[in-house]
């Protein structure tokens, strides 16, 4: 059975040493308020509440499934009532302004809440991660009073929201939807068409859901161009914001699933649904990127969360499971067999997952910081450079955290070994959950093509040199040539990452040449492209990490092993994990000849 416990001493040491979080909120009179107190005390309530309501729920949910009947939909057993708990204790306000209800703490803080839910419980952590997306839509584009009008309850968590994108005949090509929507003389629009994949898109958690939805007028432009998007509540919403009659939009059914069979994923129809534009016609695609990028980041921490979920069920089941004696000589004489723990191959798979969970947990609160920044920008040049540097990052975190999420979710089940593929252990759910994260919000493909694409080709690596300016910075800082004290300890970290993001922007400039004359080469090299980024990212986390707990055990405090395991953990991931560049660098500047090569008819004989 699984059972989720937040690794809040790993929390407290990124927000405490690694990004100074708390100097961060006090540049900031919006944020200062939140002192380390109070961040602690909310980590600490929403372990409680995550670990308590949410965690019992994880395996009944995916055993139950939700209930269709007749266009309704009914969540699993428990689930609703763990939401009006989350509801009653204010937690889907916590990082949303003030003026709609909202606790106004930064956002970096509202990551806490998201990472401890979606670990606990990815499939409840779904109806209220949706509705984050859609508030913050409105947040940024929405008129006042439609802000008036929604967001209030959907800030308390008292209506929920979805996004409506993809249709049967177009998932990531949304040039090709067909969802219409007529003018009405009264300022509002018929909408007519059918969604699809719609994740919590029909559930009985709330009275009601706004729906954000994509479609095109009648005299739109072609392709993404034409694309506008509007607000569908489920139940009109009347001048008083109390509800109204039911509109015109009903689920058709819900998909039967490999994983998140707790989450509802509906079929929503609209049938001449009132919707209301947001914005200005036809700037559809470009609002909904709000939308996109904030399930990006959430779909991002699901690879986090999927990793650490693992780990947390495959460490205690290593050191208790005893199987054959150690290579070394018998660890545990007085056992019939030693723990698998002490076998060589156990303990890298567990490592890996460690430097993978914790890895990847600072790469989230990193963007963390300046999703902070850019909410809190003063100018649009300012908020140019913050919105720069997120939209670099987020395809990294989005596909690189979600199939290394996987992959620890799998090596979790390889420690069980028979055991993990029986669902009472609950690594085969965990499995069957994380699936789906490395092809929604974008497929690893899809945002291995927005990042070499658009990020580095089309912008000519502008974002990139910024980013490799800053990590070649810190290694000169932080180097053996430098005053720093930890110098000749951090040099096994500084010199291979230094080196790994000069052959970046070599390699960049590279692919840009060979693009000019043989587009494939984007389409052929982009994955390994992305993950190389991946890795190269991660290990500026985690030499961060080292400085910073090779600064900690300097002061010798009472849990220096913590920070010894840092280290340790650094260790591991420059010497077993960092080398998977090398084959990275060879593919991704292979020529695409041997991929493209054979006509779409000669790859089968049958």
């Amino acid at each position: 059975m699984t059972q989720y416990s937040a690794p809040i001493a790993d929390l407290k040491f990124l927000f405490d040493d690694v990004f100074n979080f708390y100097e961060h909120y006090q540049k900031y009179p919006e944020y200062q308020e939140a002192t380390q107190d109070l961040v602690e005390m909310i980590m600490e309530e929403c372990n409680k509440f995550c670990s308590s309501e949410l965690s019992p729920l994880y395996q009944s949910g995916d055993k139950e499934g939700c209930h269709f009947n007749d266009g309704e939909v009914t969540t699993p057993k428990g689930f609703k009532e763990s939401y009006q708990t989350y509801v009653e204790a204010g937690w889907q306000g916590l990082a949303h302004p003030v003026e709609y209800g909202g606790q106004g703490l930064p956002p970096s803080i509202g990551l806490v809440r998201t990472e401890m839910m979606a670990t606990a419980n990815w499939a409840w952590a779904m109806y209220p991660g949706l509705s984050l997306g859609a508030m913050n839509t409105l947040i940024e584009h929405a008129s006042e009073a439609q802000k008036q009008c929604y967001l209030p309850k959907l800030t308390s968590g008292e209506w929920a929201g979805t996004m409506c994108l993809t249709e049967a005949q177009c998932g990531s090509d949304l040039g090709q939807i067909r969802t219409k929507a007529v003018p009405n003389n009264d300022g509002s629009y018929d909408i007519t068409g059918s969604k699809i994949f719609i994740s919590a898109g029909e559930h009985d958690l709330t009275d009601n859901i706004i729906h954000i939805v994509l479609a095109k007028l009648p005299d739109a432009p072609k392709g993404t161009r034409g694309i506008s998007v509007f607000i569908v509540p489920k139940v009109l919403v009347n001048d008083d914001s109390s509800l109204g009659q039911k509109n015109a939009v009903t689920c058709g059914s819900i998909e039967d699933k490999m994983g998140i069979k707790a989450s509802s994923t509906a079929v929503l129809n609209f049938d001449n649904a009132k919707g209301f534009l947001i914005g200005e016609a036809n700037h559809g695609l470009e609002y909904m990127f709000t939308f996109m990028n904030t399930a990006r980041i959430g779909t991002a921490m699901q690879g986090v969360s999927s990793s650490e979920l693992a780990f947390q069920i495959s460490l205690p089941y290593a050191k208790e499971r005893i199987s054959m004696r150690s290579l070394s000589g018998i660890k545990k004489p007085e056992l019939e067999a030693d723990p698998i723990i002490v076998h060589p191959d156990v303990r890298k798979m567990l490592m890996m997952q460690k430097v993978i969970s914790e890895g990847g947990r600072a790469m989230i609160y990193y963007a963390g910081k300046i999703v902070d920044n850019l909410n809190l920008a003063k100018n649009e040049k300012e908020k140019a450079k913050y919105d720069d540097q997120l939209g670099f990052l987020t395809p990294i975190l989005k596909a690189f955290l979600t199939e290394l999420g996987l992959e620890s979710a799998n090596l979790g089940m390889q420690v069980f070994g028979g055991h993990g593929y029986i669902k009472e252990w609950g690594l085969e759910q965990i499995v069957r959950d994380a699936r789906i994260s490395t092809l929604y919000e974008g497929t690893t493909g899809i945002q291995a093509l927005d990042l070499l694409g658009r990020k580095i080709l089309m912008q000519r690596g502008h974002s990139l040199q910024n980013f490799a300016r800053e990590i070649l910075g810190y290694c000169k800082d932080h180097s053996m040539i430098s005053d720093n004290p930890h110098g000749r300890r951090m040099n096994k970290f500084i010199w291979p990452l230094s080196k790994a993001v000069l052959n970046w922007q070599q390699y960049s400039l590279r692919l840009a040449l060979k693009a000019r004359k043989n587009r494939d080469i984007v389409g052929t090299a982009s994955v390994d492209y992305l993950m190389f980024s991946g890795y190269i990212t991660m290990a500026y986390m985690w030499t961060m990490m080292a400085q910073k707990a090779n600064e900690k055990i300097a002061e010798k405090p009472d849990n220096i092993e913590f920070y010894r395991a840092k280290v340790r953990a650094a260790e591991f991931y420059f010497d077993r994990v960092f080398p998977r560049i090398k084959s990275l660098s060879t593919t991704m500047m292979s020529d695409p000849k041997s991929i493209m090569r054979l006509d779409d008819d000669s790859f089968s004989f049958l």
